[in-house]
């Protein structure tokens, strides 16, 4: 995958997935748990496909779906040192 397209993918997820997590957090996750469980199956299967080829790359993705307010913190962390 292209280098400026990694951080672009990784922020799409990321916001995917705190959109996720606040559908749970009110509750409204089981009216579209099924929508939820395809989006889960295409971040997957995009994570494994990048991880061919970068590692990081599918670490970030992943960690963006599954704990986004983290991934948002390291984000942040890192442009503040920047």
């Amino acid at each position: 995958m292209d280098d400026e397209l990694i951080p672009l993918v990784t922020e799409l997820v990321e916001k995917v997935g705190l959109l996720r997590r606040d559908m749970k957090q009110h509750g409204d996750d089981e009216k579209y748990e099924a929508r939820l469980a395809r989006i889960d199956q295409k971040v997957s299967k995009l994570a494994e496909t990048i991880g061919g080829k970068s590692p990081d790359a599918a670490k970030a993705v992943r960690t963006a779906w599954q704990m986004p307010a983290r991934s948002l913190a390291f984000r942040n962390a890192d442009h503040k040192q920047s």
